[in-house]
């Protein structure tokens, strides 16, 4: 379902592949009602994807904000029920970039209150005196991209730029031009103050009357990010009082804004109706976006946008995501080999892609773990948290050296260990507990240690032929063991347990171990 206005280019590339139920004006109760028939939910800012929708939600896979803010999605529940948050964070950069400038240079010049004395018949020109913003200096709190994007423009109008952002080094500052300076030091010396932080318990309400008071009277403060950050209140206040010159308001703390609301008796402040995304180009681009998301999260493919899992730039996620597969294969594996409950999983990553954000590797091998033991829908979103819960913990080693091939994943549990590597981008398993293999994990497979003596092979065929149960493909693998292999059959049909019983009775199998991979089951 696509509500609250999603454009229509993002909703026709879903129609190629899905049945799409566009709801453009939709109450709360209207979608409680409507969501348990859903695999995917759009939504802008309208919508609230609250803890009651989700507890109704059945189906429900993804869920894509068309936007940057996820404020109105309760990720966490979302996250508990295995439901992927993904947002569209570059899509309505430039519009959001290019709004903050607007509001910089309407409140420095006045020209709203200038306008509406036109309109009404009058001239006066003396009355809206404004200020230059070259050699003034702009303090940008929150250095991401739409931030720096307003550094870039600003330097353009030869203004100095300082900023605040504890996730941003001095290497990246001075590669944008901007000087990095505390809190303290931004309020007292910045003419304008532009804040492009996310709303989070530590950035709510961040500027406040105490903040204010230690500001330059000639201030001017500009918000496009989040309603919140500054504290409405205390900004009429500062207003009221000329304890700073001016604002310009985009968002609030509770929109739409009340119709009695302070704020809009104020002529020093520029108020705007959250338009900081509200360009044809931006709503194109975010709608594009999450569709394209949704796209790849309903195929089972990783999304690079997913709020609720690690964030991995798209370029290594592609090269990431073969191993992804794979490194689910392993645990599945593992998990049909250990003979009791799983309390401690290992994952080794040796090779160049232990230089990469691999953290979804080893969720990948939780997935794959719990996958075959639990009848729950497990994913990478819930399956760290799945595994919390039931005690099991993960550890995880990379190194950049790995034998024989290019890149390894090694999965250790119960005193089972399995690695694989790809072979192009096929997953491949090339050892299991240190027998030397080449299995192809996309089928069934059986286990099988023996005796390494002459007919071994044979006797366990003819037992599958005797079943009717055929053998597509077959690995004995060796170890340093002497008289011991390890025979890996690939089959075609389920196997029964009777079946399994009559070979663990052959003489010179050790066990039988099937492993049913998901699309083979």
């Amino acid at each position: 379902m696509a509500a609250d206005g999603i454009a229509n280019e993002g909703i026709e590339l879903l129609k190629k592949d899905f049945d799409v139920e566009v709801r453009d004006k939709i109450s709360h109760e209207e979608l409680l009602e409507a969501i348990p028939k859903f695999d995917a939910l759009i939504v802008r800012s309208a919508s609230k994807v609250t803890a009651d929708v989700l507890e109704r939600a059945a189906n429900l896979k993804i869920i894509g904000r068309a936007g940057v803010g996820v404020d109105n999605i309760d990720v966490q529940t979302a996250t508990e029920r295995g439901i992927i948050v993904i947002n569209s964070p570059d899509g309505n950069t430039i519009a959001a970039t290019e709004h903050t400038f607007a509001m910089m240079l309407a409140v420095s010049r006045n020209i709203p209150q200038a306008n509406q004395t036109m309109h009404g018949g009058k001239w006066d020109r003396k009355k809206f005196v404004g200020v230059e913003l070259r050699n003034k200096t702009l303090a940008i709190i929150g250095l991401g991209k739409i931030g720096a994007g307003v550094a870039k423009r600003a330097q353009s109008f030869e203004m100095n730029v300082i900023a605040y952002d504890p996730f941003v080094s001095e290497e990246r500052a001075k590669n944008l031009g901007v000087r990095m300076v505390e809190l303290d030091e931004l309020f007292k010396t910045a003419d304008f103050i532009t804040v492009h932080m996310p709303l989070t318990n530590k950035t709510k309400d961040m500027i406040a009357l105490a903040q204010m008071k230690t500001m330059k009277p000639t201030v001017r403060l500009i918000n496009c990010a989040r309603g919140g950050i500054i504290n409405e209140k205390d900004l009429v206040t500062a207003l009221t009082e000329k304890i700073i010159a001016g604002a310009a308001i985009d968002v609030f703390e509770n929109e739409p804004l009340a119709e009695d609301s302070p704020l809009r008796t104020l002529p020093n402040i520029i108020l705007t109706p959250h338009l900081g995304a509200s360009t044809v180009e931006a709503q194109i681009g975010v709608s594009v976006d999450v569709a394209k998301g949704i796209i790849e999260a309903l195929n089972n493919r990783p999304v690079a946008t997913a709020v609720n899992l690690p964030h991995i730039p798209s370029h290594v996620l592609e090269k990431l995501a073969p191993f992804l597969d794979l490194a689910e294969r392993l645990g599945r594996t593992v998990t049909g080999m250990s003979k009791e409950p799983i309390s401690g999983v290992q994952v080794k990553i040796n090779g160049k892609i232990a230089d990469m954000n691999s953290s979804l590797i080893s969720t990948s091998v939780l997935k794959g773990m719990l996958s075959a033991a639990l009848d729950t829908n497990v994913n990478l979103v819930n399956a760290n948290l799945l595994a919390e819960e039931r005690g099991i913990h993960l550890s995880e080693i990379k190194s950049n050296i790995a034998r024989d091939f290019a890149n390894l994943v090694t999965v250790s549990a119960n005193g089972n260990i399995v690695t694989g590597t790809l072979f192009g981008n096929e997953g491949r398993i090339v050892s299991i507990n240190n027998f030397r293999v080449d299995v192809d994990p996309h089928a069934r497979i059986l286990i099988c240690p023996h005796i390494n003596r002459p007919g071994v092979i044979g006797s366990v065929g003819s037992l599958l032929a005797k079943h009717k149960i055929n053998i597509s493909g077959m690995q004995v693998g060796k170890t340093e063991i002497e008289g011991r292999s390890l025979m890996v059959l690939t089959v075609d049909n389920p196997i029964s347990q009777n079946v399994l019983n009559e070979m663990k009775n052959l003489e010179p199998i050790f066990d039988v171990t099937p492993v049913a991979y998901e699309d083979a089951i």
